[in-house]
């Protein structure tokens, strides 16, 4: 039942408690009428055998149709002096005859009859000498009761049925303001405007639910706000001083003597400035991606242009690891698209093929429909199936890549610039990484703030 929705479970609960209702109802209804008929029964006979003891004929106990009763007078020795109704014979047993004729009470009884219809109720009195017997038949009482019990069986399943319905529905009216609230949910973001959920205008459980969540994601708004402001202040700052540290060491570097070992470190402490250089970049663009600050102005682009320059870029690279570039391009193709922050991304995703890839790496752009698809692919497996899933997250590495280097978010800005553009950014087969952008000026993508002169990607 944990599994059953709350509305069924509800519309269940009620039905259950309905029938448990109707069934003790009609228990009540049952016992009180066949207490009723049977009081009817009884004074049907007394007031027989009574006007029998009254007048001394069997025929004023008549019972007017000869199978619903009978009136007797019988002697001590159980002969029948006097009858009417359908019984013809003595209808006591000798213990019954001999407790009435001792006169100590009435003889009540029940037992089938010849001649009278169903089970009979028989009474008998001692009057005088004699003994007065009268019966009377259930069967009209028998009906009435199998009647009773037959409307109950099918009246009960068919109410059970409509207050399970109507239960059903009130559950779902109740919980239609817990709908909204999961509707609305499901577009909370912590980015963009802050939009509360709806509160029902009861003020009930189900609102203060919805306040209590209202106030949580204000909280987590609040503290998302505050990470990225740090993130990009020190984004910021981290720039000027790597950049000093960077020309101080290019300095010592050239004036360095001729000793290997401290060229050496001074080389690996200037790839790591750049490094460190790259990653606050990264870390920047995100963090204006964020809030929306993200500047991209689009112009038509050709797109064979640009994947020739993406190869121009990353030949020597490529040349050096026994690799090839490959561009697969119409001519005639345009994107619309800010051309810094096209080849950004394009050349974060090379630069991840180069890193993480093997065999030769195709660039290929294509028109869908009002879409143009850039693609970058190469002959490797690509990502592992576990990071499949979170590839575009921030930080998002596989084993492999954090033994070759790189911060995990080359596919963070990847998306990112394609979001700004209005497009997206997908996996696909294998290596494949799809970028999809409008053929045309899309009034969603964000064209305003300044632009920040980034080139170069992080894995």
């Amino acid at each position: 039942m944990s599994r059953v929705p709350i509305r069924v479970r509800l519309a269940a609960l009620v039905a259950v408690a309905m029938m448990l209702v109707l069934a003790g109802a009609g228990l009540f209804v049952y016992l009180r009428l066949a207490d009723d008929l049977d009081d009817g029964v009884d004074s049907t006979l007394e007031a027989r055998v009574a006007a029998v003891a009254a007048s001394g004929r069997a025929a004023a106990g008549s019972a007017g149709d000869d199978e619903d009763g009978f009136a007797q007078v019988v002697a001590s020795d159980g002969g029948v002096r006097e009858r009417t109704g359908g019984a013809a014979g003595g209808v006591l047993t000798r213990a019954e005859l001999a407790r009435a004729v001792a006169g100590d009470d009435e003889v009540e009884a029940e037992r089938e009859i010849d001649g009278v219809d169903g089970r009979t109720r028989v009474l008998a009195e001692r009057s005088g000498s004699e003994v007065i017997v009268a019966g009377q038949s259930l069967e009209d009482r028998d009906e009435t009761l199998a009647s009773l019990a037959g409307a109950f069986a099918l009246g009960a399943p068919v109410a059970a049925v409509l207050v399970a319905l109507l239960g059903y529905g009130l559950a779902a009216a109740g919980l239609r303001p817990v709908e909204r609230i999961r509707r609305r949910a499901e577009e909370v973001s912590l980015e963009g405007e802050a939009e509360p959920l709806p509160l029902p205008a009861a003020r009930d459980e189900i609102r203060r639910l919805g306040e209590t969540l209202n106030a949580m994601l204000d909280r987590l708004r609040g503290t998302y706000e505050r990470e990225r402001r740090f993130v990009a202040d020190a984004s910021h700052e981290l720039r000027t001083p790597v950049a000093v540290i960077k020309t101080e060491l290019e300095a010592a570097l050239r004036r360095a003597p001729e000793d290997p070992d401290l060229r050496e470190a001074l080389t690996a402490a200037i790839e790591e400035c750049d490094r460190l250089a790259q990653l606050a970049e990264d870390l920047l663009v995100l963090a204006r991606s964020g809030d929306g600050a993200l500047a991209v102005r689009p112009e038509p682009l050709g797109a064979a242009e640009l994947l020739g320059h993406m190869r121009t870029r990353f030949s020597a690279r490529a040349r050096e690891r026994g690799r090839e570039l490959r561009v697969d391009a119409d001519p005639g193709l345009t994107v619309h698209a800010d051309e810094l922050r096209l080849s950004q991304a394009l050349g974060n995703l090379v630069d991840n093929a180069l890193r993480h890839g093997e065999g030769a790496i195709t660039l290929t752009a294509r028109q869908t429909d009002a879409a143009v698809e850039l693609e970058v692919a190469d002959e490797g497996a690509g990502p592992p199936p576990e990071l499949r899933p979170r590839a575009f997250e921030r930080f998002a590495r596989g084993d492999e890549a954090r033994t070759r280097g790189g911060a995990g978010l080359g596919l963070a800005i990847v998306r990112a610039i394609a979001e700004a553009h209005g497009g997206t950014a997908e996996l696909g087969a294998g290596s494949a990484v799809r970028l999809r952008l409008p053929s045309k000026g899309d009034p969603s993508s964000r064209a305003y703030g300044a632009r920040i002169p980034t080139e170069g990607g992080t894995s």
